[in-house]
């Protein structure tokens, strides 16, 4: 028996050795995942409490800056009909933007006025608050999903009986600038409970004639073939600015034509606000040339048209106001006026882009004139922005909006389906005729495609805003028994010898009438897609062609 046990002692140890030793290694390993899967709980638990989020209200402009100057920074400047993207549509709305944005959804509040002894009977009045009310309800209801109404004036009467014509100030919510707009309807109005008032009817974009402004008086080019048909938009204020005895006060910075004259426009923004950020940052008065060459491929003709005005495309008010600026031709003026009288200023040139911004910041010259006579590429603009420059200048993109001219275009084309629209973009033009690079957008494109295609996302019968390079305007008649189809050129009248836009030109180009050019046209029918409820792409959405050609996307 003791044989028998010492042997069976002896037998079982090399068990009881690798049982023990087995099971500390499975602990030892789930010990140490536990532990790791605690830490990394603990990780993350840190990291949610101390991480914030950039502020999408703040941060997206500054983002968006950043990738364009990413996109843009080499960029080859391929000839290109679009419209760059400007400050309005990069900065977020403003705090009285933000504030005044209940107005448009929100029923205003009670007036407070009594309703004992009121006569449902009498005539309408309307300049009674309670008219206001009732039309504000209307719009709020009607229009504050596209809208943000700022002000209104006191309703007056209308023609007819039962009839008032009220006016307000807006903001399209599609609009991120500051900039108001102005409407004026007629309303039908019908007593209802409590002495209030109904809306029963509204009149169209602007057809509250006897509430629209009164026109100020102005004298009109002579040539002007007749008065205007719309009422001139007095904030419009693109005068040029006096330099007079502040001449010798400031210091300057002047840049000579150089080879981005007469190239597309985006390349003209991207060189023009080099030398802006440029002027910024050696804090001088950037001096201005507001004479444009508009590119061949914006004109009908064909040909580049050196007789443009910067301010035919863009917001002149809005620019001297973020920017220190002297005119060219004042400021040559000038120049020479305070040369002969007095010997104080002084004057460097710098023949070329190599002479970096930081090289000039400690110069202390009246003028820095900056001369780009080399050949091409050499004399772009934007090549003071370059290398190392380029993580010193700043571009300012917030300070280019569009006209306010086109955008009040924009305002009358939106405001004439109510704001009450979809849109589609159908790119055709050359593209279509080049079938190397987009070899299905042709039929992609066709009437029948758009046909079936559009009946697919757009309810039938809706406004659809058509916004095109198509040059043939029936192109799209097959659309128009599905719905109530609307382009541009349906809009000429805005832009014709009777319009405001016409009229305010002629005073900047001296009399002369100016042409409705291809660059206009695209802008404005761009700003009018944006502001659509709904919004079709050519792109992604009607062709699988990439927008910059084959194996592109």
């Amino acid at each position: 028996m003791k044989n028998s046990n010492r042997s069976g002692a002896t037998a079982g140890d090399p068990v009881e050795k690798v049982a023990p030793l087995s099971q500390k290694a499975v602990k030892v390993v789930a010990n140490v995942c536990f532990g790791s899967f605690v830490l990394a709980v603990l990780v993350f638990t840190i990291v949610a409490i101390t991480y914030q989020p950039p502020d999408p209200w703040l941060d997206s402009p500054k983002a968006l800056i950043k990738s364009l100057d990413a996109v843009l920074a080499n960029a080859t400047f391929r000839t290109d009909d679009s419209v760059l993207r400007t400050g309005e549509d990069l900065t977020f709305a403003l705090a009285v933007g933000n504030s005044s944005s209940d107005i448009a959804t929100t029923p205003p509040p009670s007036t407070g006025i009594s309703t004992s002894g009121c006569d449902s009977d009498s005539p309408l009045n309307c300049s009674d608050p309670r008219a206001l009310d009732a039309i504000r309800r209307f719009n709020a209801r009607i229009f504050g999903r596209s809208i943000v109404f700022l002000s209104y004036d006191t309703p007056v009467t209308g023609s007819n009986p039962g009839e008032c014509d009220a006016a307000w100030r807006f903001r399209n919510r599609h609009e991120k600038s500051w900039r108001r707009y102005r409407d004026y309807r007629r309303f039908h109005l019908a007593s209802a409970e409590n002495c209030s008032y109904e809306v029963d009817s509204a009149g169209k974009f602007r057809s509250g004639v006897n509430a629209a402004p009164k026109s100020s008086p102005r004298r009109w080019p002579p040539s002007s073939r007749a008065p205007p048909a719309q009422i001139p938009d007095a904030d419009i204020n693109d005068t040029i600015p006096e330099l007079g005895s502040d001449f010798q006060r400031r210091r300057y910075i002047y840049y000579t034509r150089g080879g981005d004259y007469c190239k597309g426009m985006n390349q003209y923004l991207w060189s023009f606000l080099c030398a802006l950020g440029e002027a910024q940052y050696l804090n001088r008065t950037f001096v201005m040339d507001l004479n444009i060459c508009l590119a061949a491929t914006y004109n009908p003709s064909g040909r580049d048209d050196e007789g443009k005005d910067f301010r035919y495309y863009f917001d002149f008010e809005h620019l001297k106001e973020s920017i220190s600026l002297a005119e060219e031709t004042k400021f040559l003026r000038d120049w020479r006026r305070w040369e002969r009288a007095s010997s104080k200023i002084t004057l460097r040139k710098v023949p070329t882009y190599k002479v970096t911004p930081m090289q000039l910041k400690e110069d202390r010259s009246t003028i820095i004139w900056r001369q780009f006579d080399g050949p091409e590429p050499e004399n772009y603009w934007y090549r003071v922005c370059e290398g190392r420059s380029a993580k010193f200048i700043q571009r300012p993109w917030q300070a280019i909006w569009k006209s306010k001219r086109l955008m009040n275009i924009v305002s009358e084309i939106a405001g004439k389906m109510d704001w009450d629209y979809d849109a589609v973009h159908v790119v055709r033009g050359d593209k279509v005729m080049n079938k190397e690079l987009w070899p299905n957008l042709d039929a992609d494109t066709s009437p029948e495609a758009l046909v079936k295609k559009l009946t697919k996302v757009i309810g039938k019968q809706k406004n659809l805003y058509i916004a095109t390079n198509e040059p043939f305007y029936n192109y799209f008649d097959k659309l128009r028994s599905h719905y109530k189809v609307h382009l541009l050129d349906d809009y000429k009248e805005m832009w014709g010898n009777t319009s405001e836009w016409y009229n305010e030109t002629m005073a900047l180009h001296n009399g002369l009438p100016v042409e409705f050019d291809g660059y206009m046209r695209v802008a404005v029918d761009t700003e009018v897609l944006y502001r659509a409820k709904n919004r079709v792409e050519t792109f992604n959405n009607l062709t699988m062609d990439c927008k910059d050609g084959i194996n592109t996307c």
